[in-house]
């Protein structure tokens, strides 16, 4: 199983991105799925996970700005966050749990900054 995960950059405070995450691999079962994120000098911390049915938790801090979707068919997934901050800046890192096993993407950096 390998996660391929794309969409980060640098974006102004107030900014929107898109990051996006795709399982490879046929006939996966994914469970869940999710976002953690790291910034420097800090901990990884969980931005949002997804179930297979559908059920969302958000990190408190990016409540309201954040949604995270998925396509199981496709075993995709996606965070689409908005009104970003600084503070937001970080190394995202996508994850889907896959046979009681937790699978890891590479990690894409995202820099809030004017």
């Amino acid at each position: 199983v390998q996660l391929q995960a794309s969409g980060g950059g640098l974006v102004q405070p107030g900014g929107s991105l898109r990051l996006s995450c795709a399982a490879s691999g046929s006939g996966l079962w994914v469970s869940d799925m999710g976002w953690y994120r790291q910034a420097p000098g800090k901990q990884r911390e969980v931005v949002a996970t997804i179930t297979r049915g559908g059920s969302t938790i958000y990190a408190d801090s990016v409540k309201g700005r954040v949604t995270i979707s998925r396509d199981n068919a496709k075993n995709t997934v996606d965070l689409q966050m908005n009104s970003l901050k600084p503070e937001d800046t970080a190394v995202y890192y996508c994850y889907i749990v896959y046979l009681n096993g937790v699978y890891w993407g590479q990690g894409t950096l995202v820099t809030v900054s004017s």
